[in-house]
């Protein structure tokens, strides 16, 4: 199926691994166009090697993403200076940083989470969704999390700022559901991929902890992959999702229990 997205113009936050690097390697294929960050100087080369295989432009960056202004606005000068517009932008960045309970752990670890998962990624949708405004096309995809739509997991904070990331989702998504830019989240389930915590789950439990983990929570028998999700970026950021938008779409290989 040809996506008809050749020759736009991504940015992916936490391009070279795991799930932000499968949205980047599906939208290569589809001959889009990538700049992208990471914190790792070697991440940034791995994946300058990967996409000199395609015919596109691409922009590799060294940038850790956090909250603070000045942060952002520097991230955003950077794509100005050595890459251009941007069409679609993939909200990749996040994680629980090691956080549990609300009772657990003071309100500082609480905040943390939520720059990293929420109140960055809020910024990179305004400033962005403003240009795609200005030029009448425009995608935004959040990677959220099915822990944001439901109970689970041990973090209080995870689950909190992924519920806002999708709760900002639907309401940005109306503001500007005629104006040719359509907004929308994934909610992967527990994929397993190099460097990410299920991957370190697996690695440091018992093999009998793994087994119990899968039986009671995954119906497919295995951990998920994160193809798929790089797959669904790739069909969101095409004019053939055109009436899609405000959507949260499950990748969880039937592990989430909320009917909606």
């Amino acid at each position: 199926m040809d996506l008809k997205i050749k020759g736009k113009n991504a940015f992916i936050t936490g391009g070279t691994r795991g799930l932000g690097f499968a949205s980047l390697k599906s939208l290569a294929s589809e001959g889009v166009n990538i700049t992208y960050c990471s914190r790792s100087k070697e991440g940034i080369e791995n994946v300058q090697e990967y996409l000199s295989n395609f015919d596109i432009k691409h922009f590799g960056f060294v940038h850790e993403i956090n909250n603070n202004d000045k942060n952002i606005n520097e991230l955003v000068e950077k794509i100005d200076k050595n890459f251009g517009n941007i069409d679609i932008l993939v909200n990749n960045v996040g994680g629980s940083l090691g956080s549990s309970s609300l009772l657990e752990n003071d309100i500082e670890t609480y905040m943390n989470v939520f720059n990293i998962n929420f109140w960055s990624s809020l910024k990179l949708m305004k400033i962005f969704s403003e240009r795609m405004v200005s030029n009448g096309w425009g995608r935004v995809i959040n990677i959220a999390s099915i822990f944001g739509r439901e109970y689970g997991g041990k973090s209080s904070s995870y689950m909190s700022s992924k519920a806002s990331l999708i709760a900002a989702t639907k309401h940005l998504s109306i503001e500007l559901a005629d104006k040719g830019v359509t907004v929308n989240s994934i909610a992967p389930g527990s994929i397993k991929h190099e460097g990410g915590s299920w991957e370190k789950f697996v690695n440091n439990s018992s093999s009998e902890e793994v087994k119990d983990f899968i039986n009671q929570n995954l119906p497919m028998n295995d951990f998920g992959s994160p193809e798929p999700v790089g797959d669904m970026v790739s069909f969101l950021s095409s004019p053939r999702s055109f009436t899609i938008t405000g959507a949260c779409i499950n990748i969880d290989g039937g592990q989430s229990s909320n009917l909606f």
